[in-house]
C-alpha cells in the first residue's frame, strides 16, 4: 500500500518530535533510530549539479575510455576532469528522453510511466492528445501528467526528517511551487525562458539578435545561480545544518549563451578555424546558433561555475563530508563533435527518442567512501537518486514506498553489484509525438528491447555490450529473450497505469509524410537486421 505524502510527513513528525509542517533541521539531525549517545559523524551534504541537454559524449571525459568518440576532446572543462579524477565515472547512466520527465524521476524516485509525467506539454484531454498537429498521424498519442502527484514524496520531503534543509536553484520545469515540495530556498516555477537571457531581456516582439552581445555577463544565469548556491551553502554551514542543494543549470540547453572572451578563445582555436573554412563561415558574421564556438564556450563557462561550487565546498571545510553529483537530464546529439576531423557520433538518436542517444547521459559522483578515479559499469538511472540520497543521509530507502529506484550508495562505497542489480529492468515510456514517435523501452543488463506502437510487429532487441550504437536488431536470432523482456515491460507498464496510444481512424499517410519531422521519424523508427548509418555516425 502506498505511503502518501501526508502519511510520510506525519511519520516524520512522530519520529523527529516536531510538527508535520516543519521538522527543525538541528533538532532532527540524528536518525530516529539513533540513541542520545550515538556518535555517528555529521550527516553528509549533497549537491546535485543538474545539466540540461548534455550528450553522453558531450564532455572532455570519456564515459567509456575504450571509445575515441565517447568524449568531446576540444572542450576544456578542467574542474569536471578534476572531479572525475577524485570520484566515480558511470559508463551506463540513464535518464529520460526529455527534461521535464527526467526532473520528475529525480524528485520522486519513480519511473515516468509510474508518475504519468512523460513529456512537458500544454493542457489536453485527460487521456489522449487530440491536438490538431497529430490529427492525421498513424496513432492518437497520449497526454502527460502536468505536475507532481500530490502523494509523491520528493527529495526534500524525504530528507527533512533526517535534519536536512533543501534548496533548488535554476530550472524547475515541472510546474507547481518548489516550496510546496519541501524546498525552503528556490527560484519558483521556472522553465527554459529565464535561462534564455537574450530573449528574456528583449522588448515584446523584438527580434532576437543574430550574434551574442559582447557585454554578456551572466550567460544562462549560470553566474547568478552559482552565487546564490554558494550563499545557501555558507548559511547552512554556519548553522551546522546538513543540506541538499540542487543546482539545475540552464546550460547546455539551446539558446546558447557564453562570455565573449570564452567564445573568442574557441573561435580562434585551430580546429574551429578549420571548421569555419570547411563550411564557408566567417567567425565575425556567423549566427549564434550556427557557431560551434558558442556551444564550446558555454561548456567551459559552465565548468567555471562548477569549479566555483567545488572551491567553496573546499573553503568551507566540508569537502570530506559532501557528495557532489554531476549528471545530465537527457541525452543529446552535439554537432560540435564534427569540429574534430573524423569524429563521428557514437550513439543512435537524440533527445525525444529512447535510443541510446536520447537517454544515456554523462554522470560523475564524488564523496565520502567513493574511490578516486573509479568507474562503475552497472546500469543506473535517474530514479535511483532519491533512495541514494536518503541512504547517504542516514535514512532507510526501503521506507520509500511505491518507487522504482534503488540506492546506489553501497556500490559507490565499493560493494560488488550482484546479478539481481546488474540485470534489473529499467523502464522508459514515451507515448507521444514531437520529433519522434510513441515508443517504449526496457533495458536489462546488456539487453535492450524497444517497442514502437505504430509498428508492433517489428520486434527489436539490441545487445548493448556489443552494439552500443544500436545498429543490429537481433530479435529474430533471440526470440525468447525478446519475448521475455517485452512481456515484462508490458506487464510493468500496465501495472503502474501507463497510458497507451491507439490506432488513429483518421490516419492519412500523405498528410503524415508532409509533416516536416516525419523524415526523421521514419529514419529513426524500427528496423530489421542492420540499420543504415546516419551521415554523422561511425
Amino acid at each position: 500500500m502506498r505511503m502518501g505524502r501526508r502519511e510520510f510527513l506525519k511519520r516524520c513528525s512522530l519520529l523527529a518530535g516536531a510538527s508535520a509542517l516543519g521538522c527543525s533541521p538541528i533538532a532532527t539531525g540524528r536518525s530516529a533510530r539513533a540513541s542520545s549517545t550515538d556518535t555517528k559523524p555529521a550527516r553528509p551534504n549533497i549537491v546535485l549539479l543538474y545539466i540540461d541537454d548534455w550528450a553522453w559524449n558531450g564532455t572532455p571525459i570519456a564515459m567509456d575510455k575504450t571509445m575515441d568518440n565517447a568524449r568531446m576532446p576540444i572542450l576544456q572543462m578542467p574542474n569536471l576532469e578534476k572531479l572525475a579524477r577524485e570520484g566515480m565515472t558511470f559508463r551506463n547512466a540513464y535518464a529520460s528522453p526529455q527534461c521535464s520527465p527526467a526532473r520528475v524521476c529525480v524528485q520522486t524516485g519513480q519511473s515516468n510511466p509510474r508518475s504519468g509525467f512523460t513529456v512537458y506539454m500544454g493542457s489536453r484531454d485527460p487521456y489522449y492528445d487530440t491536438s490538431k498537429a497529430y490529427q492525421n498521424f498513424p496513432l492518437v498519442p497520449n497526454v502527460s501528467d502536468m505536475e507532481l502527484d500530490d502523494d509523491a514524496v520528493t527529495i526534500p520531503e524525504a530528507l527533512k526528517p533526517l535534519g536536512y534543509v533543501s534548496a533548488h536553484l535554476g530550472k524547475w520545469h515541472m510546474r507547481g511551487d518548489p516550496g510546496e515540495e519541501g524546498y525552503v530556498f528556490h527560484d519558483g516555477d521556472t522553465n527554459n525562458n529565464p535561462g534564455n537571457t537574450l530573449r528574456a531581456n528583449l522588448a515584446p516582439g523584438a527580434p532576437l539578435p543574430r550574434r551574442l552581445p559582447t557585454d554578456m555577463t551572466d550567460p544562462k544565469l549560470m553566474f547568478s545561480i552559482t552565487e546564490r548556491a554558494i550563499g545557501f551553502m555558507e548559511q547552512q554551514v554556519k548553522a551546522k545544518t546538513p543540506f541538499y542543494l540542487q543546482i539545475s543549470h540552464y546550460a547546455m540547453h539551446e539558446g546558447r549563451e557564453c562570455l565573449d572572451k570564452t567564445r573568442r578563445k574557441y573561435a580562434n582555436h585551430p580546429l574551429v578555424q578549420a571548421w569555419y573554412q570547411r563550411n564557408n563561415k566567417d567567425p565575425e558574421t556567423i549566427t549564434r546558433k550556427d557557431d560551434p564556438a558558442n556551444w564550446l564556450a558555454m561548456g567551459e563557462d559552465l565548468d567555471g561555475r562548477i569549479g566555483a561550487v567545488l572551491e567553496k565546498i573546499s573553503d568551507l571545510g566540508i569537502e570530506d563530508n559532501t557528495y557532489v553529483v554531476v549528471v545530465a537530464d537527457n541525452g543529446y546529439r552535439h554537432r560540435e563533435l564534427e569540429v574534430t576531423p573524423g569524429a563521428r557520433q557514437p550513439l543512435h538518436g537524440t533527445k525525444w527518442w529512447l535510443w541510446e542517444g536520447g537517454i544515456r547521459v554523462p554522470m560523475i559522483v564524488k564523496g565520502p567512501r567513493i574511490e578516486p578515479g573509479s568507474l562503475f559499469t552497472g546500469n543506473v538511472v535517474n530514479y535511483d537518486f532519491l533512495p541514494t540520497f536518503v541512504d547517504w543521509a542516514g535514512g532507510d530507502p526501503k521506507e520509500l514506498k511505491n518507487i522504482d529506484g534503488v540506492s546506489l550508495a553501497p556500490y559507490m562505497a565499493g560493494k560488488e553489484p550482484d546479478e539481481a542489480f546488474l540485470n534489473r529492468n529499467l523502464y522508459f515510456h514515451y507515448p507521444h509525438y514531437r520529433s519522434s514517435v510513441p515508443h517504449s523501452a526496457v533495458i536489462s543488463g546488456s539487453f535492450k528491447v524497444l517497442h514502437f506502437y505504430a509498428e508492433p510487429d517489428v520486434p527489436i532487441l539490441i545487445d548493448l555490450s556489443k552494439d552500443i550504437g544500436e545498429r543490429s536488431n537481433i530479435a529474430k536470432q533471440n526470440p525468447q529473450t525478446h519475448r521475455r523482456l517485452h512481456d515484462e515491460m508490458m506487464r510493468y507498464l500496465k501495472a503502474v497505469g501507463a497510458r497507451f496510444p491507439k490506432p488513429n481512424p483518421n490516419y492519412d499517410p500523405e498528410a503524415y509524410q508532409r509533416d516536416k519531422k516525419t523524415k526523421q521519424r521514419l529514419q529513426w523508427g524500427p528496423f530489421q537486421g542492420e540499420r543504415p548509418l546516419d551521415d554523422d555516425e561511425v
